[in-house]
């Protein structure tokens, strides 16, 4: 018996098949729907946003003591300068300004992820860094897409979908003249690092690095190396911990 239209018949049907799964299997990743996310951003900023009022960069890559640290986008305008950080999450999202992680709840199962809050918080340092501009002008912004709920009380600056738009808009005293956002803006192009991918695997590097508990690290305080110690009395003698090399001129202390 001739097999042959029967396997050209399956093969024309996993043709298609195959090329669709692996498709379906890469929008479901965590770096999809990264992208997808900051994607959806870009698109209701160009909408909604006035573009001679808000400049724009995506994708800011900044230099920090222990490495670098990755800005979705940055929004210069007389009114401020608005560092948003974005999360394409599903299900419901529970968690508090102070909370360390919140937590996702999808169908039954539980994720914990870092509190995006304090995420943002170390985006905001590196731009008050590379700029030098007064921190109470700096504004951090966290927005939801993908269809999540808050189950708890979440601040004004964490929106959903185009919440963060009004966020924004809700700012309406200048700071900033337009001679001094055009300047900001140059100072933030020539201070990033180039948007390319290799600038990206060497921010993955680095947080990988900062993850890695016996990796090398720099002091924040005052860029040294720190190394790890050992705590010699009291109660939790034996326990070891990050100190600056410097001791006791820095007395910089992070947990192991």
């Amino acid at each position: 018996m001739d097999f042959t239209p029967i396997v050209a018949k399956l093969w024309g049907t996993l043709g298609w098949f195959i090329p669709l799964m692996l498709l379906i299997g890469l929008l479901k990743s965590r770096w999809a729907k990264g992208h997808i996310g900051e994607l959806l951003v870009r698109l209701f900023a160009h909408w909604q946003l006035d573009k001679q009022a808000y400049r724009r960069l995506h994708n800011v890559t900044l230099s920090t003591l222990d490495g670098t640290t990755q800005i979705d986008h940055v929004f210069l305008s007389p009114y401020g300068i608005f560092v948003l950080e974005t999360k394409n999450m599903s299900g419901w999202i529970f968690g508090s300004e102070k909370q360390a992680q919140w937590t996702q709840k999808l169908y039954k199962r539980t994720f914990k992820f870092q509190n995006p809050l304090r995420q943002n918080y170390k985006h905001l340092k590196a731009m008050e860094d590379t700029l030098g501009v007064n921190p109470q002008h700096l504004h951090s912004v966290v927005t939801f897409v993908g269809g999540s709920t808050f189950k708890t009380g979440v601040p004004a600056n964490v929106t959903q979908g185009i919440g963060f738009i009004r966020y924004i808009r809700s700012f309406q005293q200048p700071v900033f003249s337009e001679a001094e956002v055009d300047a900001l803006m140059q100072a933030l192009q020539t201070g990033r690092r180039a948007p390319t991918f290799a600038t990206h695997r060497k921010h993955v590097q680095n947080l990988k690095r900062r993850s890695d508990p016996t990796a090398e690290r720099q002091c924040p305080k005052c860029g040294n190396a720190l190394v790890i110690r050992s705590r010699k009395t009291g109660a939790n003698a034996g326990q070891q911990f990050w100190g600056c090399s410097t001791y006791p001129k820095c007395k910089t202390l992070q947990s192991l």
